[in-house]
Formats: structure tokens, C-alpha cells, sequence
């Protein structure tokens, strides 16, 4: 089974969409700061600053969710408890974020989340449990 190159491919994506992520919240910050923009009475300085903080968390959440994939492909070994489950998390996120985008930004931008969503839980599934063989047990007959 190719799960290497998936796992590869599935931390190749994650890095290269982290630096995206941090990319088009710079630009709402922008937009945030140069309208004034503000929340129920919050100050437009939170605003811009909470924009900055969420892009760059995010932007850190995608390159350790990407760690977790390119970990599993360098040893060739299923990701522990916490890998699995922040690349579960991940792939929800991403699975409604997809389903928000496909309204603010288009069909392409839908497509791409799932390209996304699609490559997480293939990397989950082909590392998925282990097998007997190679745990060292016989195999069944």
C-alpha cells in the first residue's frame, strides 16, 4: 500500500496551506483595521489584533497538524493517540470550514477543503491498526 507517499503528500498540504491561512487573515486584519471595523461596542484595535492572533494559531495548529503525518511517513508507523486525534479535530475543522467557504468564496475554494478533508482521513485509514504480522503474531490461515 502507498500509505508513505499519502502521509507525504498529506504534510506537504498542511504546510503549504499553514502560511495561507496566516496569509488571508493578514488581509482581513487589513481590511478590519482600515474600515474601523468593530464587534458589538469592541474596540477596533481588538479587532485587528484578534484577527492577527487567529490567523497565526491557526497557522501553527496546520503545522503541527502536518508534523503528525510527516512523523507517521518518516517511520513508516501509525500516529500515536494524540496524533490521531488532532488530525480527527483537524479534519473536522476543515469539513466546516468547507462547508462556510463554498458560500463566501466559491465552489474551487469547497473543492480544495475537501481535497484536504480527503487526504487527512486516508492517512488515518492507511495507518490504520496494525497488523498481525506485524506485530509478530502469525498470521490467520
Amino acid at each position: 500500500m502507498a500509505r508513505r507517499p499519502i502521509a507525504l503528500v498529506t504534510a506537504a498540504v498542511l504546510f503549504l496551506e499553514a502560511p495561507g491561512i496566516v496569509a488571508f487573515n493578514a488581509v482581513m486584519a487589513r481590511f478590519v483595521k482600515a474600515q474601523s471595523m468593530s464587534l458589538d461596542g469592541l474596540h477596533p484595535d481588538a479587532m485587528y489584533a484578534g484577527t492577527w492572533a487567529l490567523g497565526l494559531g491557526s497557522g501553527a495548529l496546520l503545522v503541527l497538524c502536518g508534523l503528525v503525518p510527516l512523523v507517521a511517513a518518516i517511520r513508516d508507523r501509525r500516529p500515536g493517540r494524540a496524533g490521531r486525534a488532532l488530525l480527527i479535530g483537524c479534519a473536522v475543522v476543515h469539513g466546516v470550514l468547507g462547508a462556510v467557504t463554498v458560500g463566501l468564496m466559491g465552489w474551487l475554494a469547497f473543492a480544495f477543503m475537501m481535497l484536504v478533508v480527503a487526504l487527512i482521513v486516508l492517512t488515518l485509514v492507511a495507518y490504520g491498526e496494525p497488523r498481525a504480522a506485524e506485530e509478530g503474531a502469525p498470521a490467520p490461515a
